[in-house]
């Protein structure tokens, strides 16, 4: 079994390990910049250790490959016999991330 942490950023969280690549919510860093994460819980693929609230010791670190704007959704409001219709899009601003070190 492999070795995995979870990790918390934009009030989500992930499990990721080593050469991962994941989409997460807008970092204030620029493409090809480190970031480190705090760590929930870690497993180095034999025990489990769970941080309260987070693991002492423990980082993940991570390089930003781009940051990109994700697909748009579609809210749509109607109420029946009233003539009332309403359309709104949104697009989230993401961050993609390669996951570099777990431990």
């Amino acid at each position: 079994m492999e070795s995995y942490a979870v990790i918390e950023t934009g009030s989500k969280q992930y499990r990721v390990s080593a050469g991962q690549v994941i989409e997460i919510e807008k970092l204030k860093a620029e493409a090809g910049a480190e970031v480190t994460f705090d760590v929930l819980a870690v497993s180095n693929g034999k025990a489990l250790t769970v941080g309260t609230p987070i693991v002492k010791g423990a980082k993940v670190v991570g390089k930003v490959l781009e940051q990109f704007r994700g697909e748009k959704v579609i809210s749509f409001k109607k109420k029946r016999r009233k003539g009332y219709r309403k359309t709104i899009g949104h697009r989230q601003s993401l961050t993609r991330v390669e996951i570099t070190a777990v431990g």
